[in-house]
């Protein structure tokens, strides 16, 4: 008896939750550090807001899709390591970034979330809704997916590869391979699609990382992004910022 579509697509499914499991749970070391210096001061909130925002949409989408019901698990586990991490960081974190990461988890994950809540679940119905609602999760993790050009192009400058992480790199290939099978056995698209994207970055990293890698040398934790900076950014151009791939492309 042969095996059905729908059996490989739970497969590579859970393939992709238990990868993306321990990818969510690469910035650890980070909050460990945290944690020895008693201080967040010059690591950054805005990849953990993000990857939040992330998990509520992916969440919303299964729900509302209905057949992609096992998504459901890693973006849950996302959803509640995102709010522990932000929590960490907020309780260590100076008083004007605490500020700023407060302003920014409001504006990501309350307004923006809530104004796309509002506008499809109440204004849109039926197929329509979970097509708009697709398209709205495509468009975010194709925008996540870009997210590792900055690395690269700090990698290529310095010719050193100190800040880019072969194994994250590769294990978010890997990744990205499950749910892009995950998807186009589902006849998925909005899933498939982005995960493309990010299978091409993700051989791209580990292609500069081997060329730049100096024996030797360890990996080093870039410093943090300017949080006030940031925020003017989002304010001025009014737009809003896939799971745990946001928060370690920002993190590395």
């Amino acid at each position: 008896m042969g095996i059905s579509s729908l059996d490989l697509s739970s497969v590579f499914g859970i393939l992709g939750n238990i990868i993306s499991f321990f990818v969510c749970l690469a910035p650890v070391p980070t909050f460990v550090r945290i944690y020895k210096r008693k201080s967040s001061e010059g690591y950054q909130s805005i990849p953990y807001v993000i990857a939040l925002f992330s998990a509520m949409l992916w969440i919303y989408y299964a729900m509302i899709k209905k057949n992609v019901m096992i998504m459901i698990t890693i973006n849950t586990f996302s959803f509640v390591i995102q709010i522990f991490y932000i929590s960490f960081y907020l309780f260590y974190a100076p008083k004007k970034e605490k500020t700023l990461t407060v302003k920014f988890v409001l504006f990501v994950d309350v307004l923006a979330f809530g104004l796309i809540f509002f506008l499809t679940y109440f204004l849109l119905q039926g197929k329509k809704r979970v097509q708009v609602l697709g398209y709205i999760c495509m468009v975010f993790s194709l925008c996540v997916f870009v997210a590792p050009l900055g690395i690269i192009r700090k990698v290529i400058k310095t010719r050193s590869a100190e800040f880019m992480p072969f194994g994250l790199s590769f294990f978010l290939t890997l990744s990205a391979v499950m749910w892009f099978v995950y998807g186009l056995l589902l006849n998925d698209m909005n899933i498939a699609l982005p995960n493309v994207l990010g299978f091409i970055f993700g051989v791209l990293q580990m292609i500069i990382y081997l060329i730049y890698k100096k024996p030797g040398t360890e990996v080093l934790e870039p410093p943090g992004i300017n949080l006030q900076e940031i925020s003017e950014i989002v304010v001025d151009v009014d737009v809003g910022i896939d799971t745990c791939k946001v928060e370690n492309h920002g993190l590395m």
